[in-house]
């Protein structure tokens, strides 16, 4: 990575340029067998299509709010970045009614129809697929998202000190999130590239969103992000540890 990256955004662009075809995001899903594995060059496409969602599917504006209910997953992940490029802010479990976009996964639609703005169901279903039926009010994302452009440049330039994401009520810029997920990256034990963290934690906190994208991506590393970890036996989790050529674990 580049000292001079000051954003999320940032970072993805520099792992682009040193390795696309690295693997940057493993997705686990233990309730349901689920397994999917991002390189750097896919999940950076996924960002972009998300992006230009963003800016010209959802008409957002920098400083607008994007609440995200959604689970510790593949896909929140990318928003997490489309954000981040779109300099929005990504509001993780936040109040719908006080967003501008909400994007929500099945399990919380009812919550989500109190953002007067513009709605996206995510049906977090295998290999980013669509719901059956979409949930009326709402767009599916799996619907929208693959005639989106490949590139995404955003109509206005970022700025790093401007709000980023929230999260567990705690607020941080774009340069505030780069500078702190490189500072969590020694306790995380991810040394450089290489590492590759484990991650159970949920993204309900900053320790979590942290451990399960931020860091590896700050440290030219990678994640294995594990929803529902707790129903995998310690047998079954070491068996994975190893086939993963998993570094260091958050638990």
């Amino acid at each position: 990575m580049n000292a001079t990256d000051r954003t999320p955004a940032d970072l993805l662009r520099s792992a682009l340029a040193a390795d696309p075809g690295r693997p940057l995001v493993t997705f686990y899903d233990d309730a349901t067998g689920e397994r999917v594995e991002l390189s750097v060059a896919t999940f950076a496409n996924w960002v972009a299509k998300t992006a230009n969602l963003l800016q010209d599917g959802l008409g957002v504006e920098p400083g607008d709010r994007v609440a995200l209910l959604l689970p510790a997953h593949w896909q929140t992940a990318v928003w997490l970045l489309a954000c981040s490029s779109a300099g929005v802010v990504a509001d993780l479990g936040a109040d719908p009614a006080a967003a501008e976009v909400v994007v929500s996964g099945p399990d919380s639609l009812e919550a989500a129809r109190a953002c007067s703005g513009e709605r996206v169901a995510m049906a977090l279903r295998p290999l980013g697929g669509r719901f059956p039926r979409t949930p009326e009010g709402f767009v599916d994302y799996a619907v929208e998202v693959p005639g989106q452009g490949d590139r995404f440049v955003p109509y206005a330039p970022v700025d790093p000190e401007e709000p980023a994401l929230s999260v567990a009520g705690a607020e941080f810029s774009g340069a505030e999130i780069t500078e702190r997920a490189r500072a969590d990256a020694p306790a995380l034990g991810l040394t450089g590239p290489g590492s590759r963290l484990l991650s159970g934690l949920p993204y309900d906190t900053w320790e979590g969103v942290s451990a399960g994208l931020y860091a590896p991506l700050a440290t030219g590393g990678s994640v294995v992000l594990c929803r529902n970890l707790t129903l995998l036996g310690e047998e079954a989790l070491a068996k994975r540890i190893e086939s993963e050529r998993v570094t260091t674990t958050a638990r």
